[in-house]
């Protein structure tokens, strides 16, 4: 491994796999060459022909755990924990307003929907695929929530869709975040560079097991102290 060429924090590493922090505003892949991504510098993990690649994905918005297999067999291994749900994602989100219970699910169907401005997934309870996300209240102040948000299901912006349904949208989100009316939000959401959510831990039960917790990224830590989380 070439370190000095490899630019993200790296929370675990092993023969097989290596998790790292992913910044917010990196994107996973890119078609575009002059566009840094995560893939981009994957060669610096590994010479091997069979390998290293993404064993899934975060949105580029979206900071925190994200998993490489460095060959082949660990990859298959591990999807199938993503598949069979023996892998366990959690993300903390800020969120505008505060949830009606301190705890809850949200279980309603996916959909992508494509229009000539571009696309985004929206609730279909007809022709959308199952999602399932688990929020739990950790902190909150006037104005926003600190969110434990669990995924059941990997679907594609689900928590952002979700958290929007729910009538919270996480904070800076450009695309859910302002479906709201209210000059709250709107105020809220002005001048959010960057969206406030992050994937904080990640546990595969393999064997032998493997977990990763990643510290939130600065542009989360004001709103996450004004809402009662205190850094270590």
């Amino acid at each position: 491994m070439r370190e000095d060429l490899f630019p993200f924090p790296i929370l675990y590493q092993s023969s097989h796999f290596v998790i790292i922090n992913k910044p917010a505003g990196i994107p996973c892949s890119s078609r575009e060459q002059h566009r840094p991504s995560v893939e981009h510098y994957l060669p610096a993990l590994s010479r091997r022909k069979d390998g290293p690649w993404l064993v899934h994905r975060l949105d580029q918005e979206t900071s925190g755990c994200l998993l490489i297999a460095l060959r082949k067999d660990p990859l298959i291994k591990a999807q199938a924990c993503f598949s069979d749900h023996t892998a366990l994602k959690k993300y903390w989100a800020i969120v505008v307003g505060h949830p009606p219970t301190a705890t809850g699910i949200i279980s309603t169907p996916l959909r992508k929907q494509s229009s000539p401005l571009g696309w985004k997934v929206v609730i279909d309870h007809h022709h959308g695929k199952p999602a399932k996300t688990e929020w739990r209240l950790l902190g909150q102040n006037t104005h926003h929530s600190w969110l434990e948000l669990t995924l059941y299901s990997g679907r594609t912006h689900q928590i952002r869709v979700h958290c929007q349904h729910l009538g919270c949208p996480v904070l800076g989100d450009p695309l859910y975040g302002k479906p709201s009316s209210s000059p709250l939000v709107e105020k809220s959401l002005k001048g959010s560079v960057k969206m406030h959510l992050h994937a904080v831990s990640l546990d595969l039960f393999l064997t032998p097991p493997l977990r990763a917790i990643a510290p939130p990224p600065p542009h989360m830590e004001k709103q996450l102290k004004a809402c009662g989380w205190q850094s270590t």
